[in-house]
């Protein structure tokens, strides 16, 4: 059996693009499928997003801990870590049996039962920390990694500042005048700025109340393209709330092809997720941004802060967000030349190799 290379992490896209996002590169760089796997969890959208592809991937059992005292809280975590035991036990099987070449850890509760076994039986454990924080899995196992893949901080013997990955499709994106206009003609929204929100594959639902209500105050705008990427857990009641439209496009979608609206987008409406922040400069979209509250770390309001500092996003706190300001927030940004500005400081943040030099770094302890 050849030794593969593990790529592990998920629970939501979050994760699972930067996944993607190092396999291709690893396969770029002459990685065959057969010598990848991923490996995920059931509950995640793993199987969905990764499932079904040239690289095997395997689920084990796990859930993320619910950070709350109360009752129904703890009572799901007890699942959560007898799920969390049955996964390690698993992992510790399956990794003995591989004898992976390196472990590549992305973070989230799903990476934790393979990154551990990967130290258990000595194999190569590699981080990629999306984030200025870096998550609660990493933080236990970061003194047994024989290389960190960070996007913020400082370079050291065994720390390497690459930027967070994003994927093939989305770095290849052209955002040309003359490509944006056919993307928006493509989709059927000629002549209308188009503001894309998207909030991550489960969505916030502070935020989607926000954009049902701005879609009312802006029902009659026939200059606009609202698209409303809902995540899974909510589009049913935002379907339900939608207001009648006198002008304005509004679409509601669970789950989005973001390759396509990127393609199309002037604006967005999004949390400020390290992959999300590596895909809006990658592609050079000017954005509003609203943070997901008590994060570990502040890091998303830290990596929002970084974009709102370099004039490439404005913040709204989630403790705030509404339709009203969201159209406060929006409607001064509607301006070719802020839009032109904004797109320019965005794009100047980044690191659009960043996949690529993790895959080297990866090729380097493989070998």
């Amino acid at each position: 059996m050849t030794r593969p290379i593990v790529v592990t992490g998920g629970g939501t896209g979050g994760h699972i693009f930067p996944m993607q996002a190092i396999a291709e590169s690893l396969r770029a760089q002459g990685v065959e499928p057969g010598n990848l796997r991923y490996v995920g969890s059931r509950r995640g959208q793993e199987g969905v997003l990764l499932g079904g592809g040239v690289i095997p991937l395997t689920l084990l059992s796990g859930r993320g801990i619910r950070r709350s005292t109360q009752p129904a809280a703890l009572v799901a975590n007890v699942g959560a870590v007898v799920g969390l035991l049955v996964g390690v036990l698993r992992a510790i099987a399956l990794v003995g049996v591989w004898r992976p070449r390196a472990v590549v850890s992305v973070g989230g509760y799903a990476s934790f039962p393979v990154s551990l076994a990967a130290v258990l039986w000595r194999r190569p454990l590699i981080l990629v920390d999306l984030d200025a924080t870096p998550p609660a899995t990493h933080r236990l196992l970061t003194r047994f990694a024989v290389r960190r893949c960070v996007a913020y901080g400082n370079a050291t013997a065994t720390t390497v500042v690459t930027g967070a990955p994003v994927r093939a499709d989305i770095a290849a994106i052209d955002r040309s005048t003359t490509a944006r206009t056919a993307a928006r003609d493509a989709v059927g929204a000629t002549g209308r700025r188009v503001i894309v929100v998207m909030t991550g594959s489960l969505g916030a639902a502070s935020v989607n109340r926000a954009v049902v209500a701005l879609a009312q105050l802006w029902a009659s705008r026939d200059d606009l393209t609202l698209v409303h990427v809902t995540g899974r857990r909510d589009e049913a009641w935002v379907r339900a709330s939608m207001p009648d439209l006198q002008g304005l496009d509004y679409r509601v979608e669970s789950f989005a092809d973001m390759s396509q609206w990127w393609r199309c987008a002037d604006l967005a409406v999004c949390r400020a997720g390290a992959t999300t922040v590596a895909e809006l400069t990658t592609v050079g979209v000017p954005a509003v941004l609203v943070p997901l509250p008590h994060a570990p770390g502040d890091h998303q309001g830290a990596n929002a802060r970084a974009l709102v500092a370099a004039g490439a996003a404005v913040l709204v706190p989630d403790d705030q967000v509404s339709g009203a300001a969201l159209a406060d927030a929006l409607t001064p940004l509607l301006d070719d030349q802020v839009l032109a500005r904004m797109s320019a400081a965005s794009r100047a943040l980044a690191r659009p190799d960043a996949a690529d030099q993790i895959a080297r770094v990866v090729l380097e302890v493989a070998r």
